[in-house]
């Protein structure tokens, strides 16, 4: 059964894990690459799909000729250059966007002759097809965790998009990845807050960090705090099993995030995974 294992060692030392690597200058991937080994099949599954994520910028990345290009995707920039030409190693669903946006693009190409494109919409741009594969991915995971944090984490990322558009006067149905109630009532509401408040707490912040910050930084930085406030609740009752570590790399995928923006902003978040794993008091809670 998924999730079924405890991996008591692995978070009684997820700690160490931070403070070692700071003492290295901080590593993400590195981190990942320690907790990866003691996984099982299922669970390391589940967390090379929660960083599927960045495969899917860097994709998107390479495929528009940028040289950005993100290290915590779990392929290399060659490796991902070679799933483009004929994908292998990635999740099903976004190798079927690659190949039906390929197979469009031959200059022969018949949309009736598209066997890859039954079920997307090619009139969209590639990245939103591209995230809506993986979202819906995440979506049948196997990880309760990662299942609420897909999903969590495609709202706030539309709420922010469209919070944008309506501010620039755009459509937001141009903006908006995926489907769903909260979807259609961003693209249809006029209200302030989308008439969302009162199905999701962090309607206001994030609107409020969209709306009322000028500096992007700062924008940014409010808008991730809110991700690692869902990413503790999540797994506000799990301890040792893998919910608790994803809901733990989440929390280092911002770190290293912000340890390149702003160090001084990295070095506080990642005193506060410390003091979060201390304060569950773990080991005494086996």
């Amino acid at each position: 059964m998924f999730g079924n294992k405890n991996y008591y060692c692995l978070v009684a030392g997820l700690r160490e894990y931070t403070l070692d690597a700071d003492t290295k200058g901080f590593d993400a991937r590195e981190i990942i690459a320690e907790i990866e080994e003691e996984l099982s099949g299922a669970d390391l599954k589940a967390v090379h799909l929660l960083y599927g994520y960045y495969d899917c910028e860097n994709i998107i990345a390479l495929r528009s000729g940028r040289e950005a290009f993100n290290p915590l995707g779990n392929l290399t920039r060659e490796e991902l250059e070679a799933e483009l030409e004929e994908p292998k190693r990635l999740p099903s669903r976004v190798a079927r966007v690659i190949k039906a946006y390929a197979a469009a693009e031959k200059a022969d190409a018949d949309a009736e002759d598209n066997e890859w494109a039954k079920g997307i919409n090619l009139e969209q741009s590639f990245e939103r097809s591209l995230f809506e594969a993986y979202y819906e991915e995440c979506a049948l995971s196997g990880s309760r965790f990662l299942r609420e944090w897909a999903a969590f984490d495609r709202t706030l990322r539309n709420i922010s998009a469209a919070a944008v558009a309506r501010s620039l006067g755009r459509a937001v149905a141009g903006v908006t990845v995926g489907k769903g109630d909260v979807v259609e009532q961003l693209q249809r509401s006029s209200a302030a807050d989308f008439g969302l408040r009162g199905e999701l707490l962090y309607i206001d912040a994030v609107i409020a960090a969209v709306n009322d910050e000028q500096n992007i930084v700062e924008k940014e930085h409010k808008i991730d705090l809110v991700r690692w406030d869902q990413a503790v609740d999540l797994a506000a009752r799990d301890y040792f099993d893998i919910n608790a570590i994803l809901s733990y790399l989440v929390r280092v995928n911002i770190v290293a995030r912000w340890a390149l923006l702003d160090p001084k902003r990295g070095r506080a978040m990642l005193d506060r995974i410390m003091a979060e794993l201390d304060g569950k008091e773990l080991v005494n809670k086996q």
